[in-house]
């Protein structure tokens, strides 16, 4: 199990007879947390459950999630402004003035609303792209940025904002890149920053 909604999975029951090992994988325990792995052993207790908890699994799924979000980081770096991405090894502690962005497209993502809560108790200044901002990211957020899109993880009850052909995320992926871009934009005025300005700042190590 890996890139399905929760609400979904209960197609294991209908195989049940023929499962010996269930394993749960990287994408859904990035997007559900333990939670997951404890719903399929309460409801498949006779059954040997594997958590697949890698680093990188689904890569091109998983990729989509961050590059927008790395893009605007390095735009930002351009602009002369200080930034870091979560996770890296030189990323350091956050706290009061810092501001966390988070772009969730269903705003539940188990991983991103921990890192939330800890910024918020932190003191740091929360700011969230989402489709859905009555999720719980966006109960936490200082500013939310709801963008149209439709995406498979979906809370019950809810429906998507906009109908697409494009699979999973791609939707919010691609407003994601377009919103991250226009707040560059602005931020080359309000800054007095152009593209000459911002060039010389560009990696010269590759």
């Amino acid at each position: 199990m890996s890139i399905i909604p929760m609400r979904h999975a209960r197609i294991c029951e209908k195989v049940r007879s023929s499962i010996d090992i269930i394993e749960i994988g990287t994408p859904m325990i990035i997007e559900y947390g333990m939670s997951a792995v404890r719903a399929f052993r309460k409801a498949f207790p006779e059954k040997e459950i594997l958590a697949d908890a890698k680093t990188m699994d689904a890569g091109e799924y998983e990729a989509e999630q961050c590059f927008a979000a790395r893009g605007f980081l390095n735009r930002l770096m351009h602009l002369g402004l200080t930034a870091y991405f979560v996770g890296e090894p030189t990323t350091p502690s956050i706290g009061a003035g810092d501001l966390l962005v988070i772009g969730s497209g269903s705003g539940t993502t188990a991983s991103l609303a921990v890192n939330a809560k800890k910024a918020k108790a932190a003191g740091a200044k929360l700011a969230t792209l989402t489709i859905f901002p009555q999720a719980e990211i966006g109960s936490l957020a200082d500013v939310i940025v709801t963008l149209l899109g439709a995406t498979p993880k979906r809370g019950a009850g809810e429906t998507d904002s906009a109908a697409s052909a494009q699979p999973m995320g791609n939707l919010f992926e691609q407003l994601s890149w377009l919103t991250y871009d226009s707040v560059i934009m602005e931020l080359m005025g309000i800054l007095g920053e152009t593209a000459e300005t911002m060039f010389p700042r560009h990696a010269n190590l590759e």
